[in-house]
């Protein structure tokens, strides 16, 4: 069996493929080539020299040239100019990520996907209400200024009866906000860190990364597992986010706050497309 790192040449051949929805999508945005072409000669250098720090190994200009093919004077440059700040998670993202989390790990128990939208009084004396359930997160911010900007992202709903529904399974932020791209950002990362570890693995892949994929359907058959998907795709995560609410509070409650430098992250993705018969090109 083979182990190790690939040729260079499959796995240029496979980042082709991988990366043409990343290119296309900085040509939309307006980001030419040159542009790119500076930002990854940055990258490449910078990269290089944490690879270097991680196995204990000299950082040197000459080094760092040898290892990344940009010069040494363009080295002596980049290490020079300030860094690019690394990608912090806005706090909009975390506040609504941990709201909605222990919304649905308060009714992992009695829902269900196939049961709809999760619904709580906005206000209580007693038990549980949306207005306790953002308390129980922050005291920064007003249970009623969070559920006013929910309101408008389409996340919840209030009826008649002044009951808070949760219409989102996670929190969906805005198409090309900050948010959406922290997001876009880290769990392409994440998804991409763990499939590198897998081909450089010398024996057992550390990490699960599995897909289901069938060609050739026709459109019913298309939308049917997408739907199938869909449901599959909301049950495990939220059975994960129960899981990881009850470890999380565990943790806190034998130590007295987390203080643990672990991160986990688990996705889920799904896609469709129409595909170009073989032969023809799009």
């Amino acid at each position: 069996m083979e182990s190790g790192p690939p040729s260079a040449e499959r796995l240029l051949r496979a980042s082709t493929h991988l990366l043409r929805p990343l290119v296309r999508l900085l040509l939309r945005a307006g980001v030419t080539f040159p542009v790119f072409s500076d930002w990854l000669r940055v990258l490449f250098v910078d990269t290089a020299v944490k690879e270097l720090a991680a196995d204990g190994q000299p950082r040197t200009d000459s080094r760092l040239s040898l290892l990344t093919g940009v010069h040494r004077k363009e080295i002596r440059r980049l290490r020079e100019a300030e860094r690019a700040p690394l990608l912090r998670e806005p706090t909009v993202v975390t506040l609504a990520s941990e709201i909605i989390a222990r919304w649905l790990a308060l009714h992992a128990q009695v829902a269900s996907p196939q049961s709809g939208a999760l619904s709580l009084p906005r206000t209580a004396e007693t038990g549980p209400s949306f207005d306790y359930l953002v308390r129980s997160v922050t005291n920064d911010i007003r249970p009623r200024a969070v559920l006013d900007e929910w309101l408008r992202q389409g996340i919840v709903q209030v009826d008649d009866d002044d009951q808070v529904m949760l219409t989102a399974a996670a929190y969906v932020p805005d198409p090309g906000s900050e948010a959406q791209l922290f997001y876009f950002g880290r769990n392409l990362h994440d998804h991409l860190a763990a499939a590198a570890a897998n081909v450089m693995a010398r024996n057992t892949a550390p990490f699960p990364d599995l897909s289901v994929h069938y060609d050739g359907l026709g459109p019913a058959a298309a939308k049917a597992l997408e739907a199938v998907a869909r449901l599959a795709a909301e049950t495990v995560t939220r059975e994960i986010n129960a899981a990881a609410i009850r470890l999380v509070d565990g943790q806190d409650r034998a130590t007295g706050s987390a203080e643990g430098t672990q991160r986990v992250n688990f996705g889920v993705y799904l896609y469709v497309e129409d595909e170009p018969a073989p032969g023809t090109h799009p």
